[in-house]
């Protein structure tokens, strides 16, 4: 009797085992073909070559998972964007559509993809009389959380150095009209930078490219 009670334990722990190794499994191929959806936007492995849509390879986790998140909420603003790789003749899309089909282990896997890969700056025009300007304005506003120019992703506060101007203009925009969430001491900070010097910050950010090796 002892016998098959052993027997009996050994197969359901060896069961479970192999139930859990196929749930791992299948998660994996789910994961992939969710990051390959992902890169049909944001380009092969997250290095956008659209000048709306971020480069998200090299964000940190924090950023990533904060804004699959808000997305999921519609804490963000909701905007259909079409397919730029693989079948782009498929129906648009909005962020937040993509990002409330997507499961809690979902999120994370996902974050945690994306934050491994390289950030690759992107080269694109700036106006070079307004860097000098807009290092100043970063200095004196941005540079506590936004360290190092804007171009560390361990400051959980994203990426802004090399990152797409066109993108970030929106981002602010978004900001400063209420549609996008932000803490309390952003929103002080926003308010000492005058509208002429946002453009003058896009093209510091713009000519800062010394975190990755641009396209």
């Amino acid at each position: 009797m002892k016998r098959v009670n052993m027997t009996s334990k050994i197969l359901t722990i060896v069961t479970l085992l192999l139930g859990l190794l196929f749930s791992h499994a299948v998660l994996a191929v789910d994961i992939q073909d969710i990051i390959a959806d992902c890169n049909d936007c944001h380009g092969k492995n997250g290095l956008s070559v659209e000048n709306d849509i971020p480069i998200i390879a090299g964000q940190s986790y924090l950023i990533l998972e904060d804004a699959l998140i808000a997305y999921a909420a519609k804490e963000r603003p909701c905007i259909d964007s079409k397919y730029r790789h693989g079948d782009i003749n498929r129906t648009a899309i909005t962020m937040c559509e993509v990002a409330s089909k997507l499961t809690k282990n979902e999120i994370e896997a996902i974050s945690e993809h994306y934050e491994t890969l390289p950030f690759v700056a992107i080269k694109q025009d700036f106006d070079a009389a307004l860097v000098t300007r807009g290092a100043a304005v970063h200095k004196r506003n941005c540079e506590k959380c936004h360290s190092e120019g804007g171009s560390l992703a361990d400051d959980d506060a994203g990426i802004l150095a090399g990152q797409w101007t066109a993108y970030l203009r929106t981002a602010i925009k978004e900001y400063l009209e209420g549609e996008r969430a932000m803490s309390d001491k952003m929103a002080d900070k926003m308010k000492l930078v005058k509208p002429e010097d946002f453009e003058a910050l896009l093209s510091f950010y713009a000519s800062n490219t010394a975190q990755g090796d641009s396209k």
